[in-house]
């Protein structure tokens, strides 16, 4: 049994079991904190019922205009608590945040070989966009998939309009000249 909660300041000292998996990136603490305090409405944890965290999200929503959307900053769930849909609940949780903000898509980077995590997010309705060259730090660094899901707002539009839109917002939009590449 778990609960999904308002991920809290006193969370930063009860999260390294998931943390230190080696698939998530770990921040700075002034990084969590500014979240917290710009974005409370995307930072959820899932607690188990000893009330450890087993899992959290941390998002914000960006953009200006028609590129105001969700983004997932960071999804992880402790290794004992996988494939029981939990990471599924915090994407919804964050997809529902994102919806009442009126956020026209989410989107996410996530490791070209983490395959769970991206089959995932494929079976969430995400697509994969582009590629990012080097975007996690390491040795070696890796390259990231860039993924959408285009949100409620948008499947109100005519089937043309949907079409035209899709193809400005699940491109590339940010691309920087050399950095970034679409995916083949």
């Amino acid at each position: 049994m778990t609960s999904l909660k308002p991920f809290t300041c006193a969370d930063l000292f009860r999260f390294n079991k998931v943390n230190f998996d080696p698939l998530t990136e770990t921040y700075g603490l002034s990084f969590y904190m500014t979240y917290m305090a710009r974005w409370p409405d995307y930072f959820k944890k899932i607690e188990n019922t000893k009330s450890e965290v087993v899992g959290y999200i941390m998002g914000k929503a960006e953009g200006i205009g028609e590129n105001w959307h969700g983004h997932v900053t960071c999804l992880t769930v402790a290794e004992q608590y996988r494939r029981q849909g939990l990471a599924a609940k915090l994407m919804r949780n964050l997809e529902e945040t994102s919806e009442h903000k009126r956020c026209y898509f989410v989107d996410l980077f996530v490791r070209v070989t983490n395959c769970k995590a991206i089959r995932m997010y494929e079976s969430l309705g995400y697509i994969v966009y582009r590629t990012v060259l080097d975007y996690y730090s390491g040795d070696p660094d890796e390259n990231a998939f860039g993924m959408n899901s285009i949100m409620a707002l948008m499947r109100q539009i005519n089937n043309v309009e949907r079409k035209m839109i899709f193809h400005i917002f699940c491109l590339p939009y940010r691309y920087a000249k050399g950095f970034i590449k679409r995916r083949s």
